[in-house]
């Protein structure tokens, strides 16, 4: 299939995106990815919204919910409450009911699971985190990465909460595939050559096998795992914590969560950080294109550190080492190379295995190592790249169903058409403006054209009038969400506030500098916004 890229923050490993049918489209790899590189290798809010004092306090056991006003279908999930059993590690674990359709609420239900870590000082709330994918798992992020998530000052103000959005994880969850399915799907390479009639119908055939899979495993939740409905639980979930507005800490793809929140209750906001933004007015094929531009200058980046460093695989200027990779990627689309396990290194999953480290800077030194073994015919550490941002063990099963939850969310969240005709035009657009990567990211239509739910809105800009200020992050070499979102973003809020951080690497709240970890803190725990920029 085409690489695919995820929004979310890498905290455990290199990271890249997900499905790679033929084309790339590139979204933020999982947290727990990144801390995965990162033991293999160190490889992605308003002024008001403090909640009263007299609000009662979290307890080992219970939740009490604010009661407030809602209608008659929807008050026992707004006012229910919740029951949190010990979970380990100073954690509580609980499972919330939301409904399947927010628009007819009825009898079918969804589970959200959520763990939270309690305040340890002065407590102002619940802090709701999201890691971003779409398909990334916050349960996981908080609680295998708490501290990559939040700082101490954070977890001393907040009770930090994770949670699964709906068709994800530990929550109730899109199903599509077995694990020798999903390899198919996954690392499969067409036998037509790349962008003919015959190879687009393959890679066609494969995406609708895929997504009647998801329709018959999954069910009626399918069609309900948009980020409309995950908002609408997320102001839910506000209520049944305890909390009159909501404060959010949204990474990647959770920006866009968080913004569509923000727009659809804008007198619940509280303190909303928006860290890694998506531009909500883009379509599809912009997406693809800015993505790729993304990592293009990343990849460019990491080639001058490596040029002027030792042990660097590759000689001369950085233009004549681009030309170097798009050779290798060409060789290998046109000979792909056989693994230990019978799998074959072609051009997708390399490009795969060289997003996954392009998420941070500091697994640079990881993509010369395994850049120079694919030079040398060793595919090992370029599967074990883009297994890890597939969430693939080494022993061939998945760590969870993030990637079929990332297609099935976006299948829904943009519309997709698979016109020969139009996919060529884009694929030749977004091949001059990435020349060495982007023909590898094209064709991501193929994925979602034939889906069996289509998306029904349209992608327009969020202004969310009336919300509470907003602080937007944006990282100036961001590859997986480009500074040009947060900065459209941080135009089309009506309240926000842009921190930029100048710097490499996916997101950049606790994990950048000072400046920005100073300026989200001080918003969330005293709602103070920036007057200007700090440009950190």
């Amino acid at each position: 299939m085409t690489t695919r890229i995820r929004q979310r923050p890498a905290s455990n490993g290199p990271a890249s995106n997900g499905p790679a049918s033929n084309g790339t489209r590139t979204r933020r790899p999982a947290a727990r990815r990144f801390a995965s590189l990162a033991a293999a290798v160190v490889v992605t809010m308003g002024l008001s919204g403090c909640v009263p004092a007299f609000l009662p306090q979290p307890s080992a056991s219970t939740s009490s919910p604010t009661g407030e006003s809602v209608s008659s279908a929807l008050d026992p999930f707004y006012n229910q409450v919740l029951t949190w059993t010990d979970c380990g590690n100073s954690l509580q674990c609980t499972t919330a009911k939301a409904p399947l359709d927010w628009s007819a609420a009825g009898t079918d239900t969804v589970d959200l699971a959520l763990v939270r870590h309690v305040a340890t000082g002065n407590r102002v709330g619940s802090l709701l985190v999201n890691p971003g994918g779409p398909g990334g798992s916050g349960y996981d992020f908080v609680k295998g990465s708490l501290d990559y998530a939040t700082d101490a000052k954070l977890q001393a103000g907040f009770d930090i909460v994770g949670f699964d959005p709906r068709g994800v994880g530990r929550s109730s969850a899109v199903k599509c595939y077995g694990a020798a399915e999903m390899d198919q799907y996954l690392y499969a390479i067409p036998t037509a050559a790349r962008g003919t009639d015959a190879w687009i119908q393959e890679v066609e055939k494969s995406s609708t096998d895929f997504g009647a899979a998801c329709a018959t495993n999954t069910g009626a939740l399918l069609a309900h795992v948009d980020t409309v409905s995950a908002a609408h639980d997320l102001d839910m979930l506000r209520a049944v914590l305890g909390d009159t507005q909501l404060n959010y800490l949204g990474y990647s793809y959770g920006t866009f969560l968080g913004a569509t929140y923000a727009n659809l209750f804008p007198d619940k906001v509280g303190r909303l950080v928006l860290d890694g933004a998506l531009d909500p007015s883009t379509s599809n094929a912009e997406v693809t294109r800015v993505q790729a531009v993304g990592f293009e200058s990343a990849l460019r980046s990491y080639l001058a550190d490596c040029l002027a460093g030792s042990k660097c695989p590759f000689n001369g200027t950085v233009d004549q080492a681009m030309t170097t990779i798009s050779a290798l990627l060409d060789s290998v689309d046109r000979s792909p190379i056989a693994a230990s396990d019978g799998r074959m290194l072609g051009a997708n999953t390399l490009l795969t295995a060289i997003i996954y480290p392009l998420y941070q800077a500091s697994a640079w030194p990881n993509l010369s190592e395994m850049l120079s073994s694919v030079m040398q015919g060793n595919t090992k550490i370029a599967f074990q790249f883009a297994d890890a941002y597939n969430g693939r063990n080494s022993d061939g099963t998945y760590l969870d169903n993030s990637t079929e939850a990332f297609l099935a969310i976006n299948c829904l969240d943009y519309s997709y058409n698979d016109d020969p005709a139009v996919m060529r035009a884009d694929a030749a657009a977004i091949e001059a403006a990435a020349p060495v990567i982007g023909k590898y990211m094209a064709y991501g239509d193929t994925g979602c054209a034939n889906w069996p739910d289509k998306f029904t809105g349209t992608r327009a800009e969020i202004h969310a009038p009336g919300a509470a200020p907003i602080l937007v992050v944006g990282t100036t070499n961001d590859p997986a969400t480009p500074y040009v979102w947060a900065q459209s973003l941080a135009r089309q809020l009506d309240s926000a506030q842009l921190v930029t951080y100048a710097g490499e690497g996916h997101t950049a709240y606790n994990k950048s500098n000072a400046c920005v970890n100073n300026a989200v803190d001080s918003y969330l725990l005293q709602g103070t916004v920036p007057a200007t920029d700090p440009k950190c």
